[in-house]
């Protein structure tokens, strides 16, 4: 079992969103970092801080589970999409998804700053200055620290 948190806005799709449609694919990311993530380590039953991001009170409002494995985007291929890439094609694609899944609300939604202000998550990446990512891992002890704030 691993722990990722994954950045959305909430305008765009929120958490609110995914408990609508219980299942949707985590698309149009276009950083190769958190594509090899997707691609490559995120595994059916992984955990997921949903995180809302761009917004006044940025911060974790649920949980998710990762559905599917990492699969092409195929947004990339479709030149209407917003997410098109003309260097992804279906037979080599640039570009991967995964499938969440809704669990729960968060209690209560727990804020950048106060997670910035917990020493116990100083080495999180989210809290690091310069971090824009929009998926990263979260190692188990952060997680059950981040849960224990509910």
């Amino acid at each position: 079992m691993q722990y990722w948190l994954m950045k959305s806005e909430p305008d765009a799709f929120g958490i609110d969103d995914l408990e609508r449609v219980g299942i949707e694919p985590w698309d149009g990311v276009r950083n190769y970092q958190a594509r090899n993530m997707m691609r490559d380590q995120m595994q059916v039953g992984d955990q997921v801080f949903f995180y809302h991001s761009n917004c006044d009170v940025p911060g974790i409002v649920g949980i998710a589970e990762i559905a599917a494995r990492g699969y092409p985007d195929d947004t990339a291929c479709n030149p209407e999409a917003k997410y098109y890439d003309p260097k992804s094609t279906a037979d080599n694609p640039r570009w991967y998804r995964v499938d969440v899944k809704f669990v729960r609300h968060v209690r209560r939604t727990i804020s950048l700053v106060e997670l910035k202000n917990r020493p116990e998550l100083a080495d999180m990446p989210l809290v690091r200055k310069g971090n824009r990512l929009s998926i990263m891992p979260v190692t188990e002890q952060a997680w059950l620290d981040i849960l224990a704030l509910e």
